[in-house]
């Protein structure tokens, strides 16, 4: 199984006018899976009635909304820990500090070590698609399998791998 991304051909010039094409990559998103379904497969998976895992999943999301908004990170079983979080303006008077600075509120999600090493394992299939929506180049990416954290972005990026079945005259290079 490989993650899917789409690299899409788009105008990425920020002055109106002029044209800076770029490819700009992003995951292909199957489908939202419901409840149900993940209730479903948690009982298959478990043996438990799907009823007592409906109850335990209710609850649990109870737990988790109830503590993480009173200022508590909390664990989720297999995936991470949640916390909710805040971006805001800074000031230099404490008189001026007030609810008013805060820009947006946020969750904030940090994966378990076993996520990310798994995701790490993960192969990576890239399909290009131009400006007017054809695919032109596909590429199964053999990259190191950095993971990001979620909270800092990366400072290192992967670098090219060969790619022993380019037709595309690039270079060869995947990634």
């Amino acid at each position: 199984m490989a993650i899917k991304i789409k690299a899409i051909e788009r105008n990425v010039a920020f002055e109106k006018g002029t044209e800076k094409w770029a490819f700009v990559m992003q995951p292909e998103l199957y489908s939202r899976l419901n409840e149900n379904k993940v209730v479903q497969e948690a009982a298959l998976r478990s043996g438990i009635g799907k009823g007592a895992i409906s109850a335990a999943w209710e609850a649990i999301g109870d737990v988790i909304r109830a503590w993480a908004t009173e200022g508590h990170s909390v664990a989720v079983p297999g995936l991470g820990t949640m916390r909710f979080g805040v971006r805001s303006n800074s000031v230099e008077k404490v008189e001026d500090v007030n609810s008013a600075l805060i820009t947006s509120r946020r969750v904030i999600f940090t994966p378990s070590t076993e996520i990310k090493d798994e995701l790490a394992k993960t192969a990576i299939s890239i399909t290009c698609y131009d400006r007017n929506g054809n695919v032109i180049k596909q590429v199964t990416s053999e990259d190191d399998g950095n993971v990001d954290n979620g909270e800092e972005p990366d400072p290192t990026p992967s670098n090219p791998t060969p790619n022993p079945d380019d037709e595309e005259g690039d270079g060869g290079l995947a990634g």
